[in-house]
Formats: structure tokens, C-alpha cells, sequence
């Protein structure tokens, strides 16, 4: 009788469900955002022209992201007000924007390290009337500078970071406050600030110090104006993207060729993410859905690994940009 008896299983110890209710409670935010993130596509694309106006301006639209970005805006449908500092880059641009997909354009030559001077005051000032009367709905602060990177902040010129912070800071302000009074009149806009992942997913980006400082200005700045101006019909957003397959990352591949193949998306694939997810979701987001991924990977790592991993790489970056006998200034890391 004794045999035919069966036996309960052991309960569960309790420091065993803890454990695994703070697990569920730690991973579920980063599901939820995947979700969030898979659900968009799913959806109808927005129409953005009919949403925020017919005209979009984009700063950078020579070459990688911005490039990418602006023939997206074009297939949309947007016409485009184009800065950038290369004349020719810009007529190439604008002429391949109108034969591909019959919008209109307009460029501005703005050198955006001359904010704050006498040739950046005519700048904004050329900005300012090549808008005037255009329904601008669409702003992208996609102009950016990574250079000087892969060093320690004493190695380089004092005149390259303060042309960092210009281009990377000083002008995404000076052109979204241009803007922006025309989208308030008209109750309807969106503002795009192109943030980096360096800032907002990783605790620390050494050697890239200023580069990481001036987006992290970026995210606060684009999370403050979303709380400002999102009772005015006006959409504001940082993106975050980790490595896009651009240019500004194309020598990386020596030290990191595996990582940019699973999670670098080449600049058009970016776009069709970066344009579509414009008027969605929260203030900070990262469009791409590698970069979710990895962006949920780096938040389980503990931040002195993240610290002890970075600066490992970076003085990678530094010996392959630099070379070898840059790393004699100052001792590498074991």
C-alpha cells in the first residue's frame, strides 16, 4: 500500500521564486520594448507630409545617415531643404534627390563650425529665409562630428573639440530654435536629433569622451523640448543608433568585422527604420531592431565590465587609427 502512495514534488525554496520574480521584473521592461518596437511594423507606415507638413530639412545630407534619410524623406513624398558645407556634395545630392523622386529642394551652404560668428550669423540667416513660408514639418539634426576619436582628451588640439562641441551641439540648437517657431504657428511638426548610443545605452565612452559628452546634450536637450512642445502638435526625438555601416565606421571592421556584420545595418536599411519610427513611441529610442537588441544586451552587463570592455576596445580603435607608437604616450590597459 506503502508503494502505491505518490510522492509531492519538493516546494520551490523561497529564496528560488525571489529570484526568479526579480528576473521576470529586470527582463520585462527590455520584452516590452522589443515588442513595442516589432509591433511599429506591423503598422501602417504614417504619412508624413499629410501628419507634419510637405517640407523637410535635413542638416548632413551628403553622405551616410543623412544621406539615407533624405532620399527616405524624398520617397516619402517630403521636399527638402538641404545644409551642408560642401557646395558640389549638396548640388549632387539635390539633383539625385529630384531625379529619383521628382520633390522639390532647396540647399543651404552652412558650415555648421561657424555658429556663433559673423559667417555663421549669414548662415542661419540664409537658413532662415530659404523656410520662410515653407510648411516645414519634418527637421533632422543629423550633421555630426566624430573627429578627434580614439584619443585621450590631452592628445588632441583644443581647437578640434571646440569644432566638436560647435557641430554636435551648438548648431543642432541654433538650427531647431530656427525652426521651431514655424512648426508652433502651425501646431504641427516633428524634430529628429540624431543622439549616438555611446551616450544613453553605455556607461562610458573613453577616448571618445567629447563625442559621447556632446550627444549626451543631445538626448536631455531632445527630452526636454518632447515635454515642452508636445502640447503644441510638435513630435521631438532623439535617436540613439549604435555603429551604422557608414564611412565614419568602415575602418572599425579590422577589430570589430563580426560585431558590424550581426549589428551594423547598412545607411538605407537605418533610414527606412529611423524615417518610420518618426511621431512613435518615447523621446529617446533606437529604430533599429539590432540596436534594440544589443541596447537590452548592454544593460544586463554590470558597469565596471562595460567600463574594463570599452576602454579595451577603444584603445583598439586608437592603435589602428593613430598607430602602434601612439600608445607609448600613456600605458595601455592589461
Amino acid at each position: 500500500m506503502a508503494s502505491s502512495l505518490r510522492q509531492e514534488p519538493a516546494a520551490s525554496p523561497a529564496w528560488f521564486a525571489s529570484l526568479a520574480i526579480l528576473g521576470a521584473l529586470y527582463v520585462a521592461p527590455f520584452v516590452f520594448r522589443l515588442f513595442a518596437h516589432l509591433a511599429l511594423y506591423l503598422r501602417r507606415p504614417k504619412d508624413l507630409r499629410r501628419r507634419y507638413g510637405a517640407w523637410a530639412v535635413v542638416t548632413g545630407p551628403t553622405s551616410g545617415i543623412g544621406r539615407s534619410v533624405a532620399l527616405e524623406l524624398a520617397r516619402r513624398g517630403l521636399n527638402l531643404v538641404l545644409l551642408d558645407l560642401n557646395a558640389a556634395n549638396l548640388l549632387e545630392i539635390a539633383e539625385t534627390i529630384r531625379s529619383r523622386h521628382g520633390v522639390k529642394t532647396k540647399t543651404v551652404l552652412f558650415d555648421l563650425s561657424s555658429v556663433a560668428t559673423p559667417q555663421g550669423d549669414e548662415a542661419m540667416a540664409r537658413l532662415r529665409e530659404a523656410v520662410e513660408g515653407l510648411d516645414v514639418g519634418v527637421l533632422v539634426n543629423n550633421a555630426g562630428v566624430a573627429r578627434p576619436g580614439a584619443r585621450y582628451l590631452h592628445e588632441a588640439d583644443v581647437e578640434a573639440w571646440v569644432r566638436m562641441i560647435k557641430v554636435n551641439l551648438w548648431a543642432v540648437t541654433e538650427v531647431t530654435a530656427a525652426v521651431l517657431p514655424g512648426m508652433v504657428e502651425r501646431s504641427r511638426g516633428a524634430v529628429v536629433n540624431m543622439g549616438s548610443a555611446s551616450s544613453e545605452a553605455i556607461p562610458s565612452f573613453p577616448l571618445y569622451t567629447m563625442y559621447a559628452a556632446t550627444k549626451r546634450y543631445v538626448a536631455q536637450f531632445s527630452r526636454s523640448l518632447y515635454v515642452e512642445y508636445r502640447s503644441k502638435g510638435i513630435d521631438v526625438q532623439c535617436q540613439a543608433p549604435f555603429y551604422v555601416a557608414t564611412r565614419m565606421v568602415s575602418r572599425l571592421s579590422e577589430t570589430s568585422r563580426l560585431a558590424l556584420l550581426l549589428f551594423a545595418p547598412a545607411p538605407d536599411a537605418y533610414a527606412r527604420a529611423a524615417v518610420r519610427w518618426i511621431g512613435h513611441g518615447p523621446p529617446l529610442c533606437a529604430p533599429n531592431v539590432s540596436h534594440q537588441l544589443l541596447w537590452c544586451l548592454a544593460a544586463v552587463l554590470p558597469v565596471p565590465v562595460h567600463d574594463w570592455l570599452r576602454l579595451r576596445h577603444n584603445l583598439r580603435h586608437r592603435d589602428l587609427f593613430h598607430g602602434p607608437s601612439s600608445a607609448r604616450a600613456v600605458p595601455k590597459i592589461k
